[in-house]
């Protein structure tokens, strides 16, 4: 992968990094993005934080090579957040949270299987895992517990 692409480098790291793996469909694309830029809140009241990284290099690119490519470049925020096939084509839309933890980064198993993995997420459930996690006030198996809880496996947010 490495010399497919280059890691989203100059990047405010506290921004949530959106990765677009699916190039097949510009007007998909375009309402993702729209909700992803949707002011979020209980009272609208919070603009989105993201870098969006929307280089069809990254085209086709699989949760573990994206976590390999985020471990070869030091990535340290915690998770991506890919748009991919089921971003363009599902509605409501939804995008994979990926935890850039490792097994090999773990201590058993059930480290792993806490904070690791991935898990699908709302546009405005992206903006409140991303504030919470830049003042490290839930950690990524919060949220994951939240969207295991949920019928379709999607964390939505807290609120609702």
């Amino acid at each position: 992968m490495s010399d497919r692409m280059e890691w989203p480098a100059g990047r405010d790291k506290d921004a949530a990094l959106i990765i677009r793996t699916d190039h097949a469909d510009e007007r998909a694309w375009s309402a993702v993005k729209a909700d992803l830029m949707t002011p979020w809140g209980e009272h609208d009241d919070f603009e989105p934080y993201v870098h969006v990284v929307d280089d069809p290099r990254w085209a086709g690119i699989t949760p573990t090579q994206a976590l390999s490519e985020a471990s070869a470049h030091g990535e340290g925020h915690g998770v991506v957040y890919l748009a991919d096939r089921v971003s363009m084509r599902e509605t409501p839309v939804t995008l994979l949270a990926l935890s850039l933890l490792t097994r090999d980064q773990c201590e058993s198993e059930e480290e792993f299987e806490a904070y690791g993995g991935t898990f699908r997420v709302t546009p405005a459930g992206i903006h409140e895992m991303n504030a919470n996690l830049m003042i490290a006030n839930l950690g990524f198996g919060d949220f994951a517990d939240a969207a295991r809880n949920d019928p379709e496996g999607v964390f939505r947010g807290f609120a609702g």
